[in-house]
């Protein structure tokens, strides 16, 4: 899967995707960190890339209505310290059928994962 890990969670998450045989860049990677979300956004959709944050400016599903993208993973966690991040996205990507999300719009807290599919997906 090729993923964008944007500036607002720690680095080592796109070396531990990597490790995963995932192709993840980060935002500070490509020169991007510090630019506004639309940067961000462009830059993952111009790549094809799944992009995966916690920033709320992505949190809406109808602007970013599942199909219309190349995925989003939003990270919802009531205390998101770096070891928490690191470990949620971990166990998301051993445990879940991440490779049927790109184009989908999805939500993950402590506890759950909310994937919202294009329509015509099954």
């Amino acid at each position: 899967m090729r993923i964008k890990v944007d500036e607002n969670l720690p680095p080592q998450i796109a070396q531990k995707l990597k490790s995963f045989g995932h192709d993840a860049h980060t935002a500070q990677d490509e020169g991007i960190g510090g630019c506004v979300d639309s940067v961000i956004w462009e830059a993952a959709q111009r790549e094809r890339r799944f992009l995966i944050t916690q920033d709320l400016d992505f949190s809406d599903a109808r602007r970013f209505a599942p199909g219309t993208h190349h995925g989003i993973l939003l990270i919802r966690l009531q205390f998101p310290s770096m070891f928490s991040l690191i470990e949620r996205i971990e166990e998301l990507f051993q445990k879940e059928n991440v490779n049927s999300w790109p184009g989908c719009f999805v939500v993950t807290t402590e506890r759950k994962v909310r994937v919202r599919r294009p329509r015509n997906s099954s």
